[in-house]
């Protein structure tokens, strides 16, 4: 006998992972929904973006959010959101596509996501993700070796580069209340002198480390910008003199943020050279590598990094050059006691009962509570693809980056601003002769191109001028699309310049 409750559980069934054989072919039936709808945007895909401009997307995506009391159709769904959705989005696979560190998935990534997504495991604590815990550690184990540290190294998954520096940043800033003044910031709050501290980085850091100092209650103003050397690499004499200085001058710097891999031009601070100086001052050393970090599997190019070893943190992300669904990026530490300046106990999550049991539980770790199943991502990519060919897709974007800054360098009209790209990026400027306003220009450039969706590259700001920029991370990209942009670079700069209609 089925009672009133069953049925009205049963009328829920449809809408849920269940099991059984017929369940089963009902979930088969709705993924093979969705792979067709993306499978044919993919087919026809000939530019890496529709061209259609904000107002007209807006205009489409009405009808789409138009919420419905009554449930449709998977396949009603998908075909009212095929256009102003699917296709209306940025195609990162496109060999065109080279605006920003925003980079192609590779399909184990991709396919990853929807067991990640079906099994909706809580990376928080052990009886919430039994298996996802130790494959999370076993990772973060790989890559803590890859970087040089030794067995007391640790880390954990993050949702990326921002808050992988804000967490080195809160350990460094607690660490050393800590040793200077034995004093817990997590119980106790901000010592009365916290206003005398700094973090010092390249000024041509990620903002995120300004935005970090700022939401650690030590105020933007904390942040010491430490000038750059031609080659965009943070100065190492004026890092060395500005410490002393601000000693002198009874200040407390405290950590320096090395950059291994800035967003503009991929440059690599000298990391020996940084690493030397923290170690003879005591500060802490945090590396930002959330670009460089695809070195980590180059076979041409993992000699950049020598000195990463020696930092006290370091950022990587795998949404960049492990060519990862975002979101997904890590954190690490060469020593794992400095995590437990994170760790809170919850007698419903993780007591300490089950740390004295060994039982793991990351939120120990984490500066967030639930958590994705990311690790999962990396380890198919890594099994299904291997490292040496990951390498290799690494090093050959910086074999087409460097293709395309000699092309450039070689034609009337451009300048570039990184010749010798240290990663993957090329900064330049289209630059004609008169007198016309050069950053208008190339802004201007930059949209055109955008807006007819040929071509998606990046604009900058170079000392106050607009720059273009080529973000090259996809390995699918040849030289002859890097020729092609260029070209359309040059026709739509003469067309701007002779006044003709786009």
């Amino acid at each position: 006998m089925i009672t009133t409750t069953n049925k009205s559980a049963a009328a829920f069934d449809s809408f849920f992972l269940q099991h059984g054989e017929e369940a089963g072919e009902h979930f088969r039936n709705h993924v093979e929904l969705v792979v067709d709808a993306l499978a044919g945007v993919f087919q026809d895909m000939e530019r890496p973006f529709e061209g259609k401009t904000v107002h007209d997307i807006q205009q489409e995506l009405r009808m789409v959010l138009d919420l419905p009391e009554e449930p449709q159709s998977l396949h009603e769904v998908l075909r009212e959101i095929e256009g102003p959705v699917i296709k209306n989005s940025l195609h990162v696979s496109h060999e065109r596509s080279m605006a920003h560190l925003h980079c192609p998935p590779v399909l184990p990534g991709v396919l990853a996501e929807l067991i990640i997504g079906a099994l909706n495991q809580s990376m928080d604590s052990w009886d919430q993700s039994p298996a996802a815990t130790y494959v999370e550690e076993g990772l973060t184990d790989y890559f803590s070796g890859l970087i040089g540290f030794s067995e007391r190294g640790d880390g954990v998954f993050t949702s990326g580069g921002t808050q992988s520096n804000y967490m080195g940043l809160l350990l460094a800033r607690d660490s050393f209340c800590l040793s200077k003044w034995n004093h817990a910031v997590q119980r106790d709050g901000l010592p009365e002198p916290f206003k005398k501290m700094r973090v010092l980085c390249s000024a041509e850091a990620h903002f995120s480390v300004k935005k970090s100092v700022a939401q650690l209650g030590l105020g933007e103003q904390a942040v010491v910008p430490v000038p750059v050397l031609e080659d965009h690499r943070m100065d190492p004499e004026k890092l060395r003199s500005i410490v002393e200085r601000l000693e002198l001058e009874g200040l407390l710097p405290f950590a320096i943020v090395s950059t291994c891999g800035t967003t503009d031009y991929g440059s690599i601070d000298p990391l020996e050279s940084l690493a030397g100086l923290c170690e003879e001052k005591g500060l802490w050393l945090h590396v930002d590598a959330a670009y460089g970090a695809g070195l980590l599997l180059s076979e041409q190019h993992g000699d950049k990094l020598a000195g990463i070893n020696r930092a006290d943190s370091v950022t990587l992300d795998f949404h960049k050059w492990l060519y990862q669904p975002i979101s997904c990026g890590m954190f690490l530490v060469k020593d794992r006691k400095h995590l437990r300046l994170l760790s809170h106990h919850a007698d419903y999550l993780n007591p300490v009962e089950d740390e004295e049991e060994g039982i793991l539980n990351l939120v120990n770790k984490s500066i967030q509570t639930t958590r994705r199943f990311d690790a999962l991502k990396v380890l198919m990519t890594l099994k299904v693809l291997g490292t040496r060919l990951l390498g290799r897709m690494v090093d050959r974007t910086m074999e087409v980056a460097r293709f395309a800054a000699e092309e450039l360098e070689h034609r009337d009209h451009f300048h570039v601003e990184n010749p010798l790209p240290e990663l993957s990026t090329v900064v330049f400027q289209y630059q004609p002769d008169g007198n016309r306003t050069v950053s208008d220009l190339n802004r201007n450039i930059q949209q055109t191109l955008f807006n007819k969706g040929e071509a998606v590259i990046a604009k900058t700001s170079v000392k106050g001028e607009t720059y273009l920029k080529f973000t090259l991370l996809n390995p699918r990209t040849s030289e002859e699309d890097v020729l092609s942009v260029i070209d359309e670079i040059e026709y739509t700069a003469k067309q701007i310049l002779g006044g003709t209609p786009q």
